[in-house]
Formats: C-alpha cells, structure tokens, sequence
C-alpha cells in the first residue's frame, strides 16, 4: 500500500487535463449536479475548520454534515482572538488550498498519492463526525475513493484525479458568490458573519477577501493543470 501510495503515474498529455477541467466545470455550473458537487466541497470546508482549529490549540469536538449540503464543525477554546478568527477563515479556503495540493502532486505524477490522501481525510474526518448522514458520506466517498486506487490504472487514476482536483478549484467560488448575492437574506450565522464580529471588517469585505483568494488559488491551479491555457 505504501509504494502503491507513493509511487508515480505518467504524467497525461493536456487533453486529459482540458478534458476533465471542462466536465467539472459543468458539474459545478449545472443545477442538476452542483448540489452533489457541494456537499464534496462542503466536507472540505469542514475539514478545514477542523484541522486549524487543531492547530491553534482549540479541541475539536464534533462534525456534523447535512442533507442540505450544510455543515457545522464545533470546537472548544477562546472565543475571540487570531486563533478563532484563523479557523472561521480557513473554511471557505480550504477546498482552493486542498485543489492547489492536488494541482502540484499531479504535476509531479502522483495521482494515486492524491487519491490516498482523499482516503486519509476521509478517515480522519469519520473520527469526528457525530451524525449518521455525515458518516454514511464519508463512507461512500472514501470507499469509492479507496475502490479506484485498487483496482484502476494509470489512466483511470489520472482521469480520476485531474477530475477531483478542478473540482475543488472550480468549486471554491461559487459558494461565496452566492453569499455575495445572497445579501441580508443570507443567514447571520455564516462564516463572515461571525468573523465580521470578531473584526472591525463588514461581511461583505471577508467575503470579497476569500472570494478573491479562491479566485487566486483558481489561476494558479490552472496554470499548474494546464500551463498551455495560459
């Protein structure tokens, strides 16, 4: 498992990179498929609450992962301070950052590592979770995961991966866009929300910062992916 983990694939010509990046950008654009497309992004927004508010020496308690493609990650610490403000921000960034980690274990040829990593996130994550609908997603998606690096090839794993990682880079965006026209009919209780009351900063600035960092981390993934779209 180790060497298969740590191994590394031929890296695909540009038509499998332009290829998948075109069929991810329909599933996040189409509202047939964004929903499921969102829920994979939402794990991600969670996990990163999870691990930062790990690093900042908060004590996780608990993830939740809803139907609605929610989610809510619950920890113990100060409540105020550059450690609270550090783990409400990194939620929206999360997938943007996990997509650029994608984009450059690709572009070194090691789709099967991306793909184990996806395992190991999704079992740390089960460890955590405390509702049945969170943990029956996080099993699908693992074991689906772990079925691939199994039992494909190069080209399944290739096809697999470039496919996940524009997903997380396409994805990132299009949740805070939607704050953005959202307007005061968004909830209070969202990330910025709370961060603009951890801050002098309004809402609407937190969410033009993460908008334009996703957006960043999105020409950046690009030009790794597919450097000749540049």
């Amino acid at each position: 498992m180790w060497e298969r983990a740590t191994s590394t694939q031929p890296v695909p010509d540009a038509t499998v990179a332009v290829a998948t990046g075109v069929v991810a950008l329909v599933l996040v654009l189409a509202p047939a498929t964004w929903p499921r497309v969102r829920l994979g992004t939402t794990v991600v927004h969670e996990a990163g609450h999870a691990v930062v508010a790990v690093l900042v020496g908060r004590r996780l308690r608990s993830i939740r992962l809803h139907s609605d493609t929610s989610g809510l990650t619950v920890s113990r610490g100060k409540p105020r301070g550059p450690g609270m403000v550090a783990m409400l921000a990194a939620g929206y960034l999360a997938p943007a950052a996990l997509g650029l980690v994608a984009a450059l274990l690709l572009a070194d040829g090691r789709s099967v590592g991306l793909l184990w990593l996806l395992v190991l996130l999704a079992a740390a994550l089960i460890l955590w979770v405390r509702n049945g609908y969170g943990l029956l997603v996080l099993l699908v998606g693992g074991a689906g995961v772990l079925l691939l690096t199994w039992y494909g090839d190069d080209t399944v794993w290739s096809v697999a991966a470039y496919l996940i990682a524009w997903l997380l880079l396409l994805s990132a965006p299009r949740p805070l866009v939607e704050l953005l026209t959202a307007g005061r009919r968004r909830g209070r209780t969202s990330d910025p929300d709370q961060l603009a009351g951890l801050t002098r900063m309004p809402a609407v600035v937190w969410i033009l910062v993460l908008l334009l960092a996703n957006l960043a981390g999105l020409v950046v993934g690009v030009t790794t992916l597919a450097p000749d779209l540049l």
